[in-house]
């Protein structure tokens, strides 16, 4: 479990980026147009408003800011020491610290320009102060540059920092640098650590996992460090004297016995003196590492009692291992955790919360009464069964010993020893009898031998299935088989002879003649039922309007206009034009158009100006049109009363204006289209411009 995780630390942008963000979230999330006419309180509050957003929007990013690094005070020492080391106490907290006041003081700015705002006489007046509210807060971030850069570069080496657990069981591999330690952290981890043959390749700390014993273990491979005072050391010696200094941990001491490292074994053995205070409370494993180019029985008698004179000490032991040839290595391991396991387990035994678990226990140990010997009573019964053998003879031991219970002898009475042992050996028990019928998994008790009902025979009869206070049983038909069986053969008869009638073949049939008189019976019926259907759909068709009856075109046709026309000649109406094929609006635009020509022929023009004789020619050409119009269009014009309008003069309004609609909405949006234009801010493009950007903020 990752208890520090400082990736969640979200970016922290520029002065003058932050400035940007605030001034366009204001311009967007507040309204943008006011005018001279509106009341003076509403001018105020647009311009407050204005002002109390902006001061929301930097407050809230920069309380992010402050809210989101990690305190020194309130983390772990040794991340706060690690802080300390990279990045300098003073300085990170000067950069909070300036954050957090920036803050303050954009808070107190906002209260006092709001109170001017209150008292605001004029649009000019309000206008001017806001102005001069948003400009003081702008100043004042963009002050904070160098703090907000500092935070920046902090947050980004932060989120690359190993995310460790401080609590959790640890091992800690140091050393001089080379020794071996990143090469130990890829055998034992899953992680994969550079590893090249010089000193320091490893400049900061490294976490990797494994298990040991069902548990999750981490190890930390920490950089190499020189022997030399504490002050003089640099950044990446110091991040593994922080490790040494703050960690609960088993401590894995390299040494390199081949002195490849470009260390003697007496340097080593020097630094191992110089930090051994930061061993202290912590359990130590001093590795004597390369055996396999430099053997420990080769090795200088002066150098194996400087090496044996380090692990003298009480919580140290000392063990031998190779990374090339793996010799060792789990056993290190192996020893590394089990010592810090079992460390952590008498520090807690040791901890006050033992004694707390230990108060709430209380042990009872029973001592005797009296000293009356008191015997196992045997009943009766089993001791008449003893003396007629039928318990403790042979054909009873050979029986239990094949159904898995065993015989023991005790003082001259046999017991049975078995872990279900049958109290009544004159019967059967279940166990004897799933082991007779095949074992488990095979044999199922049959539960029904054990009701206990007032006529035993009645035990194992089948269970009724009551449905609705009814035996199901009682409406089963048993032969129901049968009848199905008969019944389907029945079916593929009949319809093997439907199938020979449909190829025109004849087969002769089983049926009897009373069946073959009964089945041509219901087909009669079938018929006759089949047209009276018919007859009754035709007589519940429903009745035709009046408009549509005589535009039908059948063979009744001609006799129907023979009836119109004899009863309207007796009506005194003339039907010479009326034909089957000519409707009363084509012979109305004949009339019309000959009406039209003969007007035309009677027209004389001998006298009449040049302007009369266009003005005629004009009338002439738009009655040709307009009849070639009428000719076609599908609908007959109608007259303004049709129409629903009260003359002539009001279907002309009202022409008109169905026209000027249509060339409105021809193309353009109306009060039904929602679209978002883009518009210009409107100090984009008024008043006069000044030296500097004009880019939109």
């Amino acid at each position: 479990m990752v208890v520090y995780n400082f990736k969640k630390i979200g970016p922290v942008p520029s002065a003058t980026d932050m400035v940007d963000i605030v001034l366009t979230r204001t311009q967007r999330k507040t309204p943008t147009v006011i005018h001279p006419g509106y009341k003076i309180s509403r001018i105020r509050s647009f311009y407050m408003r204005k002002v109390k957003f902006t001061q929301q929007t930097i407050a809230e990013r920069l309380g992010n800011i402050v809210e989101h690094f990690p305190r020194l005070n309130d983390i772990h020492p040794f991340y706060a020491d690690l802080m300390n080391i990279l990045y300098d106490r003073d300085h990170y907290k000067l950069a909070l610290g300036q954050i957090n006041t920036a803050k303050g003081l954009i808070d107190s700015l906002s209260r006092d320009y709001i109170r001017l705002l209150k008292y605001g006489d004029s649009l000019y007046r309000c206008k001017q102060l806001k102005r001069a509210a948003l400009g003081r807060m702008c100043t004042i971030i963009k002050r904070q540059k160098s703090a907000f850069a500092y935070l920046e570069e902090v947050r980004k080496h932060l989120s690359r920092l190993p995310a460790l657990d401080p609590h959790t069981r640890t091992l800690l591999v140091t050393g001089y640098p080379n020794v071996g330690k990143s090469s130990f952290m890829n055998k034992v981890t899953r992680a994969n650590v550079d590893v090249q043959p010089y000193a320091f390749t490893t400049k900061s700390l490294f976490v990797g996992h494994m298990d040991h014993r069902y548990l999750r273990w981490q190890v930390i491979d920490t950089p190499g460090i020189l022997d030399k005072p504490l002050e003089e050391r640099n950044t990446i010696e110091m991040q593994a004297v922080t490790a040494l200094a703050h960690l609960q941990c088993a401590v894995l001491y390299f040494v390199d016995l081949s002195e490849q490292c470009g260390y003697t074994v007496e340097q080593q053995c020097s630094l191992f003196k110089s930090i051994k205070p930061l061993f202290a409370n912590k359990q130590l494993i001093l590795v004597v590492n390369k055996i396999d180019v430099q053997p420990w029985e080769t090795l200088e008698q002066e150098k194996k009692k400087m090496i044996e004179g380090l692990s003298e000490s009480a919580n140290c032991s000392m063990m031998l291992m190779s990374n090339v040839t793996e010799e060792g290595v789990m056993d290190v391991k192996s020893a590394a955790c089990d010592k810090l396991l079992q460390a952590r387990v008498d520090q807690r035994v040791v901890g006050k919360k033992v004694d707390d678990v230990m108060n709430r226990l209380q042990v009872f140990h029973p001592s005797a009464r009296d000293d009356e010997t008191r015997e196992a009573f045997i009943p009766e019964s089993v001791a008449q069964a003893r003396k007629e053998g039928r318990i403790g003879s042979a054909d009873h031991k050979a029986k239990k010993s094949t159904t898995g219970y065993a015989v023991t002898k005790n003082d001259g009475n046999e017991e049975m020893a078995g872990r279900n042992s049958n109290p009544d050996p004159g019967r059967k028990t279940e166990r004897d009898i799933m082991w007779e019928m095949g074992g488990p998994g095979v044999y199922s008790m049959d539960y029904r031998k054990n009701y206990d009902l007032a006529n035993p025979e009645h035990k194992f009869d089948a269970i009724p299935e009551i449905m609705d206070g009814k035996n199901i049983a009682d409406y089963v038909d048993p032969d129901i088989d049968a009848k199905l069986a008969a019944l389907e053969a029945e079916e593929d008869q009949r319809m093997a002879e439907n199938q020979a009638a449909r190829m025109g073949e004849s087969d002769e049939s089983d049926l009897d003649e009373d069946e073959e008189d009964a089945i041509t019976k219901i087909r009669t019926v079938k018929a006759v039922s089949r047209e009276k259907s018919g007859i009754n759909r035709k007589q519940n068709t429903p009745v035709m309007p009046r408009s549509v009856r005589g535009r039908q075109k059948d063979k009744h046709d001609k006799a129907v206009l023979d009836t119109i026309q004899s009863h309207l000649g007796g009506l005194g109406v003339e039907t010479e034009g009326i034909t089957k094929n000519v409707r009363g609006r084509k012979r109305e635009r004949k009339d019309r158009s000959v009406g039209g020509d003969a007007m035309d022929e009677e027209v004389d023009t001998t006298n009449m100006s040049s302007t009369q004789k266009k003005k005629i020619r004009k009338e002439k050409k738009d009655g040709e049109k307009r009849e070639q119009s009428l000719a076609r269009s599908h609908s007959r014009p109608r007259e303004p009363s049709q129409v629903g309008l009260k003359d002539e003069e009001a279907r002309k309004v009202a022409t008109k204006k169905e026209i000027t609609a249509k060339r409105a909405f021809n193309g353009l949006s109306g009060e039904g289209d929602h679209r978002k234009t883009v518009h210009l801010v409107k100090w984009m493009n008024t008043g006069k411009k000044r030296n500097g950007t004009h880019n939109k903020r």
